[in-house]
């Protein structure tokens, strides 16, 4: 199991991911051997190892690759859409159960707890979500869609927690109700909006909100 002739070394390294994702999700960052990712790729170890140097630096990569990218999704799709509104739609999934990729992070999570080899790259991997995250909330109060007054930093921080502990807590162990948890959310976006303006409805689907058009 060597490099599979026709592959070049961009579609190895994709196979590699794929398969770690699936792995680490189904057993586990410490029940997950080297071998098994290699193996479930079609690879030697050598190959596997020409590419990654740790199986530490393998699950962040997997997690970067294949991990819960849903509002990166959904900005690009459609830029100028309010970021609260984003997050409002990010938000309501929150709750509901998770595909086999989405418990990434919690490996990813728990296993940085343990091993300072996987600590270091999450801190890198968690740093740059959030820095995305506030930057599109600084962009959001250039343009009167967000409160000046409350902390980018702060905010993006209160999304992850939001996010990453929704991995934790699934819908087996607790439960809450579509709509409830809906009207929660539109609480909260109304309240992240500036001081005096007045709340905004969600756009219809289909529509698009347009970023600095005139109020």
């Amino acid at each position: 199991m060597g490099r599979i002739a026709g592959v070049t070394a961009a579609e190895t390294r994709e196979r590699l991911l794929r398969a770690a994702a699936e792995v680490f999700a189904r057993r586990g960052y410490d029940g997950t051997r080297v071998a098994d990712i290699a193996a479930a790729a079609g690879v030697s170890n050598g190959a596997l190892y020409a590419h990654f140097d740790s199986k530490a630096e393998l699950l962040v990569a997997a997690l970067r690759a294949h991990g819960p990218q849903l509002l990166a999704r959904l900005f690009a799709a459609d830029p100028d859409r309010p970021i609260t509104e984003l997050l409002a739609v990010v938000g309501r999934g929150l709750p509901r159960r998770r595909d086999a990729h989405g418990y990434l992070i919690v490996e990813a999570l728990v296993a940085a707890r343990r091993d300072e080899d996987v600590a270091r790259p999450m801190r890198d991997y968690v740093g740059e979500r959030a820095d995305r995250l506030a930057g599109l909330v600084r962009a959001a109060q250039d343009d009167d869609e967000v409160d000046g007054t409350l902390s980018p930093d702060a905010l993006s921080h209160f999304c992850l927690l939001l996010a990453m502990g929704s991995a934790l807590v699934t819908p087996d162990l607790h439960r809450v109700d579509d709509g409830e948890w809906a009207a929660l959310l539109a609480r909260l976006v109304t309240a992240l909006a500036p001081a005096g303006a007045a709340a905004q409805p969600s756009a219809p689907t289909g529509t698009t909100a347009q970023r600095g058009a005139p109020r």
